[in-house]
């Protein structure tokens, strides 16, 4: 069964730094696109960053420039550095993976961006 689980969510000061980790197991074959997701109270899931399996990088516009996406595929995993968090990047982080064309997703971190 493949799974994803996420690490490293918590609360932090604006303009502080958290790093997630999402461990992806369960599967033979090497994911392809492997990225993060976050979704505030009252609003829709949103993408925050991606890694490609064919090459590239996403990000959100909102994240550009303060957040980094970096994968082993050695090991199946994905991380995510945040600086210079801001309040409204208060949300459940979500790790996101695609292989063989099915998309799986991990139980979500909160991280919460608070004075």
């Amino acid at each position: 069964q493949v799974q994803l689980v996420e690490s490293g969510g918590g609360s932090v000061q604006p303009g502080g730094s958290l790093r997630l980790s999402c461990a992806a197991s369960g599967s033979i074959f090497r994911f392809y696109d492997m990225g993060w997701y976050r979704q505030a109270p009252g609003k829709q899931r949103e993408l925050v960053a991606v890694l490609k399996g064919g090459g590239g990088a996403n990000y959100a516009d909102s994240v550009k420039g303060r957040f980094t996406i970096s994968r082993d595929n050695a090991k199946n995993t994905v991380d995510l550095q945040m600086n210079n968090l801001k309040p409204e990047d208060t949300a459940v982080y979500y790790c996101h993976g695609v292989v063989l064309r099915a998309h799986y997703w991990g139980q979500g971190t909160q991280v919460t961006v608070s004075s």
